[in-house]
This record gives C-alpha cells, sequence and structure tokens, in this order.
C-alpha cells in the first residue's frame, strides 16, 4: 500500500489532498501505537465527490455489461495479487490475528467479488412482463451511492456495497471506517489499477458527525448503504428523510442460539468458538446461548471448557487464537457491561474484567460467559460487540421462540437439533433475517439483512444488485 495516500483522498481518478487540516491517529489495537493518520474529511471534500460520482453516472449507467464485467475480473485480479497486502491492512487496523485476517476476512472479499461477477452475468435487468404483454420491465441504476462501511468486517462490507453498485451501474463515494481505513484505501488503489473510470468510484475518509452525516443528507445522493450500529442506522434514516433517498442498513443483532437436549455432537464447542470469533465483534454471533434445562448444567460445563481453550494472544502470531478488539472505547464499553452482568446477578462462569496473562497493552479481553441469565438483564438485551456470552435456561420450545424473540434485534438466530422437523418449525418462528441450523454456514450469493432493528434491505447475491436498482415499466414496446 503506498502510505502517501493515507492522508488523500480518491476523487475522480485521483489522489487529492483533503480541504481539512483535522488528522486522526489510525491505532494499532494490539500495542496502542499509532501505525497511520488519516484526514478527516468536511463537506467541501464530500461535495468534490459526489460531484466527481454525479458527473460520471450517465455514461457508466449506460457502460454495456461486458464492459462492466471486465473491469471487475480485472480487479478481482488485482485483489488476489494484493491479497497478502489486503491480510496485513486488516491486521493491523483491527487487531485481527493473521491467519483469521487471511482465511476469513480478506478471503470474503474475495468470495464477494467473485459470486457478484457471476451474478451480473446472470442478470436480467429488462424482461418482458408476459408473454401476451406489450409491457416491459426494465431494472436501471438507482443514481449516486453513498456507502458507510464499518470496523469489524472492512473489505468484507466494502465489498458488499462497492461490487453490486458497479455491477448495477450506479456510481458512489466511500467512506470506510475511520477505526479501520487502511483496508478501503487499499481498496481504492486497486480501482485505480483496474482502470475504472474516473468519477465511478471516490473515497472520502473520515468520521460520522463530519462525512458520513454529509451523506445521508446530501441532495445529490440517491442512496445510502450503511452497516454500523442501530443508533447511527436512526440518524442516518433521519438525515435522508430529508430528501426521500433510498437507505439501505445492515445495523446491530444479538443472537439467540437454542440449544435443545437432541443437539449434535459438538454444537456447544462449535457454538462457543462460533461467538468469540474475531473477538465477538460480529453483528450477527450468537451471544445469547438458549439452554434446554435437562441439559442445562451439562453445557454450562462444556461451555466453560472450551472457553479456557481459546487462547488470546497477539495478531502477529500464527494460530486460531483470538486477538484484540478494536479500540480503547469499544473495550471500556465491553468491560463496563461484563460489570453491569456482574451488578444484575448473573454469575460469572468465565473470563471477566482482567487482561489476559502476558498482555497488558492492548485492547484484549478474555472469553467471558455469564450463566443464571434472564432476558430482563441489559447483557442478554444490549449488543455487547465482543467475546460475551450469556447462557440462559428454558424448559419448552415455545418458551425458547418467545425468549429468542424478545428483542428490538432479528439479524441471525440459531438452532442446534438432529430433529429436522423441529428446526424446520421452530427457524419458521424465528424474527430473524438468517437462522442457522447446526453451524451449517450460509452459501455464497445468498441474502443477508435483518428484521426489525437490525436494518432493512439485503446484501450478497441478485438482491445486493437489486438493492441499487430502480425498476421501471414501459408500456407499447413490441
Amino acid at each position: 500500500m503506498n502510505k502517501l495516500n493515507h492522508k488523500k483522498f480518491y476523487i475522480n481518478g485521483a489522489w487529492v489532498e483533503s480541504n481539512s487540516d483535522t488528522l486522526l491517529d489510525v491505532i494499532n489495537p494490539a500495542n496502542e501505537e499509532c501505525i497511520s493518520k488519516i484526514s478527516i474529511g468536511n463537506k467541501i471534500d464530500l461535495d468534490l465527490a459526489v460531484s466527481s460520482a454525479k458527473s460520471s453516472f450517465l455514461k457508466w449507467s449506460n457502460s454495456s455489461i461486458e464492459d462492466r464485467l471486465f473491469l471487475l475480473e480485472k480487479l478481482k485480479t488485482i485483489y488476489q495479487n494484493r491479497f497478502d497486502e489486503m491480510t496485513l491492512a486488516i491486521t493491523q487496523e483491527m487487531g485481527c490475528p493473521k491467519d483469521f485476517s487471511s482465511q476469513v476476512q480478506t478471503q470474503s472479499g474475495l468470495d464477494h467479488i467473485t459470486d457478484f461477477i457471476k451474478r451480473l452475468k446472470e442478470f436480467e435487468f429488462e424482461s418482458k412482463f408476459n408473454s401476451q404483454s406489450n409491457n416491459y420491465i426494465i431494472k436501471e441504476p438507482i443514481g449516486v451511492c453513498g456507502l458507510i462501511t464499518p470496523w469489524n468486517w472492512p473489505i468484507n462490507q466494502i465489498a458488499l456495497k462497492a461490487i453490486p453498485a458497479l455491477a448495477a451501474g450506479c456510481t458512489m463515494v466511500l467512506k470506510p471506517s475511520e477505526i479501520a481505513p487502511l483496508s478501503g484505501i487499499l481498496f481504492a488503489e486497486m480501482i485505480d489499477e483496474a482502470g475504472f473510470p474516473n468519477g465511478v468510484f471516490n473515497l472520502v475518509n473520515g468520521d460520522g458527525e463530519g462525512v458520513g452525516n454529509h451523506i445521508s443528507n446530501h441532495p445529490d445522493i440517491d442512496m445510502v448503504s450503511f452497516t454500523g450500529s442501530t443508533r447511527a442506522g436512526r440518524l442516518i434514516l433521519q438525515n435522508a428523510s430529508h430528501t426521500i433517498k433510498r437507505v439501505c442498513l445492515e445495523l446491530g443483532g444479538k443472537g439467540g442460539n437454542i440449544v435443545f437436549a437432541d443437539a449434535p455432537k459438538n454444537s456447544v464447542r462449535d457454538s462457543i468458538r462460533n461467538v468469540m470469533s474475531n473477538s465477538g465483534q460480529s453483528c450477527d454471533a450468537p451471544t445469547r446461548m438458549l439452554v434446554e434445562k435437562s441439559i442445562y448444567e451439562k453445557v454450562v460445563h462444556e461451555a466453560i471448557d472450551e472457553a479456557s481453550q481459546i487462547i488470546v494472544d497477539s495478531p502477529e502470531k500464527s494460530g486460531d487464537h483470538i486477538g484484540p478488539v478494536v479500540s480503547k472505547v469499544q473495550y471500556d464499553k465491553i468491560i463496563n457491561l461484563i460489570k453491569l452482568g456482574l451488578k444484575e446477578g448473573a454469575n460469572l462462569a468465565a473470563g471477566g474484567i482482567e487482561k489476559p496473562e502476558n498482555l497488558i497493552k492492548g485492547y484484549y479481553i478474555k472469553p467471558t460467559i455469564f450463566t443464571n441469565v434472564n432476558n430482563t438483564m441489559e447483557i442478554a438485551k444490549s449488543e455487547i460487540f465482543g467475546p460475551v456470552l450469556s447462557i440462559i435456561p428454558f424448559d419448552t420450545e415455545d418458551e425458547a421462540i418467545t425468549i429468542v424473540n424478545d428483542t428490538e434485534y432479528g439479524l441471525g438466530n440459531y438452532i442446534q437439533t438432529s430433529d429436522s422437523d423441529k428446526a424446520r418449525r421452530v427457524a419458521k418462528k424465528l424474527r430473524s433475517g438468517v437462522v442457522y441450523v447446526n453451524g451449517n454456514p450460509m452459501d455464497a450469493g445468498t441474502p443477508f439483512g435483518g428484521y426489525r432493528q437490525s436494518g432493512n434491505g439485503r446484501e450478497g447475491g441478485k438482491w445486493g444488485i437489486e438493492e441499487y436498482l430502480e425498476v421501471k415499466t414501459i408500456t407499447g414496446l413490441v
């Protein structure tokens, strides 16, 4: 990565100086040291980027599918060639262990690029309403898009937004998280290297209060796609309402994981690994484990044992350990919620507020498990976004469903059972965009998104492309 670009923005096909003098330190959460500085953009910077995207929209929106595919394939090759650079960037900016960063974080970006290329080849932008009709249904790019991405899955979310927007024929301004901006800057370098037309893709770094707010209320931005907290999502909706722009939101979660008495072997241990991976910083993490009372004590023992085997260590080391959480702000929030759990009367069965041995510097938190939790406790309601699990007992299937659905969120829920009929029956009653049964992952190209305050819209596959399209009916054509 060219470090000269860290303080610059990518606007109209060139790396340009910011109009703001404000700089922000990029902190490596593993050692609390500054690894770079970025400029915090202002309204002038954003206006220039939006103007560039608007000017390029007409030509790009009318480009052929073949031209878009050619550039996306080129981008894929460049991404593959710079794969290790992306891995290093993610490892440094968010403290993600290098093996997980490579095999999961960086790989997810490549997987999304690959799948969207496949979906674009199959996508129908024009179709006849029916064989007897003279009406045609046309799907057209929505316009200039503002893309706001998070720090916890940086390139994953950039790829889930920028690639389908490009495929649809939209132009865009990307604001990556100011906490983990290096992966976004590197992605912009790849876009430039691939040779996308000037102005199609633009990048402006900044914070939510400044650049983020201006994106959501900008009159020349036709759509905002945001991934982040539910609180920030509400503000974006409010700002966007003035211009009636489309808003796609992927927000918080508080995933319930129902462990029935007939759960497959190792499902509990796999669930513990799942919730603690990425240091618990995944919006669809199964952070509430609901356990049938007949196996409650057994499951608690197994969960504690598995948590004790999860190593917390430096992201520079190889292995399947977990690293630090992303920032001091995040660290303090998690520690305070652990303290609150104790105050609420939950039993601390594993982990806690003390740092792991020999990891005094850095934002490291032990895998933490609370037992004797009920759904009225704040730790069972709030999105902690760290390596913290609450275990809740239940008696009946209906009770488990009620507890899982007793939340403002609805992103990802989980079921562990050997009874396929039970799995199907329960899954249909859970109010969430995804239900994972027995740890099975989502296939490439399936839609991801939430119910209720976990957001609206869907990302991934053909659904991801459709988010960036308007639908038009034309009559009287032969």
